[in-house]
């Protein structure tokens, strides 16, 4: 079950709740994670004693973000390792819960694969703490991944645009809210910021969920950076006014080929940049790149319930227990919606990938592998399929 606690008004002063925690309260073990539905209007907690609530807080985007979604995905599995539910059928659940981010079934399997061989020499006890220990592994190497991914990014903005007073566009959520440390193209850009470098982050709403508008406008207003939200219909006259000096986004996967699928609206901004000479940077760790995956065709795209796109709906409007499909109509009644989660972007698009291991420009397939076989990450000791041992 998954039960709400811990409602805060967010302001100024108000403390920042982690996105995610594993507790283990006399009632046995629990993974709090915030609720990112209701952000900005309220910090509020959910509480997940077993997968089926963690699976739901997964496709209602209570938690998102590929790193993230990484790391919950292997605490489900320890999740259920530990109260005694069959962790077969969890991993099962939670590989599916998103097709698109292959964070979320990398951390299925490192901590499934940890609990399967501890269990075969040391019983069901043994295997739970091994899983648990694998999933507290994935989200340290997360943060160390992040902070090295700002390193990396803030180094390259220096090449790409030396003098410092950045204007940086980003798309949808990409800041400690979707990591176990700062994030990925957000964490670069706080890193500008920290370094008096960042001169304006321009920040698209996010349609139709409001990704940009809600969280990340969130975090760089709780950071103290010059911020500006904007509609993703107007990036366009952003570009053609000279407004933009790099793009910042994050990924979801990223195919052996370059490709790289995003928060739909990133494919847009990827052809203005290429069309107005701006670099085109994405941000992430060798966990989201997917070398299985040839190509960017081969990238299965998330499709959304058309509710989102017909109706106006925010969970911090309608208050706790609200349904679906209960939201404002702004389409007549029976309209039919397109609601893909995510767009590909291909390669040569893409002026640089920023890893944890490295920059990757130009994009190549060559390249690509070369940064995923020098990542600590594709040394794990389950890895990710892609780049197990």
């Amino acid at each position: 079950m998954g039960d709400q606690y811990e409602v805060s008004e967010v302001g100024a002063g108000a403390l920042t709740i982690p996105s995610l925690r594993w507790e283990e309260p006399p009632e046995g073990p629990v993974l709090v994670l915030l609720d990112q539905t209701r952000l900005p209007a309220e910090e509020v907690e959910l509480v997940c004693t077993d997968v089926p609530a963690l699976v739901q807080a997964i496709r209602t985007l209570a938690v998102r973000g590929a790193p993230l979604l990484g790391i919950a995905g292997a605490y489900g599995v320890a999740l259920a390792a530990a109260r005694g539910f069959d962790v077969e059928e969890a991993v099962e659940a939670l590989a599916q819960a998103r097709p698109t981010a292959v964070n979320l079934g990398y951390g299925v399997r490192r901590a499934a694969a940890a609990y399967r061989a501890a269990f075969g020499e040391d019983g069901a006890q043994a295997a739970a703490a091994a899983a648990l220990a694998e999933a507290r592994a994935v989200h340290a190497e997360d943060i160390e991944a992040s902070a090295r991914m700002a390193e990396h990014g803030l180094a390259l903005l220096g090449e790409l645009l030396p003098g410092g007073g950045h204007r940086i566009l980003t798309h949808c959520n990409t800041g400690a809210l979707v990591s176990g440390g700062e994030g990925t193209a957000l964490a670069v850009a706080l890193a500008a910021h920290r370094a008096g470098e960042l001169r304006r982050l321009w920040v698209d709403e996010t349609r139709p969920l409001l990704q940009g508008a809600r969280l990340t406008a969130y975090e760089a207003a709780r950071a103290g950076m010059a911020y500006t939200v904007l509609s993703d219909g107007a990036a366009g006259s952003l570009f053609a006014g000279g407004e933009v000096d790099a793009v910042l986004i994050g990924a979801d996967r990223i195919a052996a080929d370059g490709s790289v699928a995003n928060k739909v609206g990133s494919y847009p901004l990827a052809v203005l940049a290429r069309y107005h000479h701006v670099p085109f940077v994405v941000v992430a760790p060798t966990s989201t790149v997917d070398l299985e995956t040839e190509e960017g065709a081969d990238i299965e795209v998330e499709q959304r319930p058309g509710q989102e796109v017909t109706e106006f709906s925010l969970p911090f409007v309608q208050g706790p227990g609200a349904e679906a499909g209960t939201g404002i109509p702004v389409a007549p009644l029976g309209a039919q919606a397109y609601n893909p989660a995510f767009d590909v972007t291909p390669p040569e698009l893409v002026t640089a990938i920023v890893t944890e291991a490295g920059v990757v420009s130009p994009v190549t397939r060559d390249g690509l592998a070369e940064v995923c076989s020098t990542s600590r990450w594709s040394k794990s000791r389950s890895g990710n399929g892609m780049m197990a041992e």
